[in-house]
């Protein structure tokens, strides 16, 4: 089993558990009455940096990146780096990150918030949504099409946005599921290799997927992952693409929110 495997394997566990604890019932009914209005990722890709800084503490391939990380410090300092929209890793096992990561730091800042996770189950939907994230991350690779769908419906009727991730020109029919943000993924699921690279190879067939859209509704376009530098985000963006996710590039750094507003300032 690779790596995704064992991590949704995992996951299937670990959300059982999590329902057994609350019913799922009781948590989709507090999800709908939940009064704040979400912000719009999709929109906000199109403004400003398009960065998505992420707050990511540990990865399988890596271990820890930074185990002593604060969300109270880091986040908004993301926020006040230039930052478009946030993503926060809320897997425990293997990303050292916590849904109460969202709930502390939403009070703190004003732009969208991605709950990062491998989502499955619409029980994760609903916990998303009461944690204060604007939108959730659906995996094509850990997902059948049909559950992709009905999983972005869900998000979509208790008011969150789907970034839509996908790795290979196999998965490019999933874009069809109504997703407003379509991400490439530049890492390798199985080994967690990563090669930006991929981003170019799949934009062109992206566009092609996407063109029927109007305006108003096209997703934007992502680019996750092994983007260490301006320069390459800047062929990234004339290429085509409007967001573009970093995660390990400042939370290597001992700020990664000084190391997130010195990136943009080469941009």
């Amino acid at each position: 089993m690779d790596i995704l495997g064992k991590i949704v394997a995992h996951k299937r566990l670990e959300v059982d558990a999590q329902k057994g604890l609350q019913p799922i019932e009781g948590l989709r009914e507090f999800a709908f009455k939940s009064g704040r209005t979400p912000l719009s990722l999709r929109q906000a890709l199109f403004h400003g940096s398009g960065i998505i800084a992420e707050f990511k503490r540990k990865s399988p391939s890596r271990g820890w990146i930074q185990e002593d990380a604060d969300p109270m410090r880091v986040i908004p300092e993301y926020c006040a780096g230039g930052a478009s929209a946030l993503s926060i890793l809320t897997d425990s096992e293997y990303f050292g990150g916590k849904l109460d990561y969202i709930k502390a730091v939403r009070p703190l800042v004003g732009i969208p918030i991605l709950r990062k996770d491998f989502i499955i189950d619409p029980f994760q939907l609903y916990e998303a949504r009461l944690a204060g994230a604007d939108a959730v991350l659906l995996i094509a690779a850990c997902l059948q099409k049909d559950e992709c769908g009905a999983l972005c419906d869900e998000a979509h009727r208790i008011g969150l946005e789907v970034l839509l991730e996908i790795h290979s020109e196999s998965e490019l029919d999933y874009v069809t599921v109504g997703a407003d943000c379509i991400g490439v993924n530049n890492r390798n699921l199985g080994s967690f290799t990563t090669d930006v690279q991929n981003s170019f190879r799949l934009i062109g067939m992206l566009h092609d997927k996407v063109a029927s859209c109007n305006a108003s509704c096209r997703p934007a376009l992502v680019s996750e992952s092994g983007i260490s530098s301006p320069e390459t985000l800047e062929m990234l963006r004339s290429a085509g693409f409007n967001g573009f996710l970093l995660g390990e590039a400042f939370m290597k750094q001992a700020s990664p929110g000084q190391a997130l507003k010195d990136f943009i300032k080469e941009i």
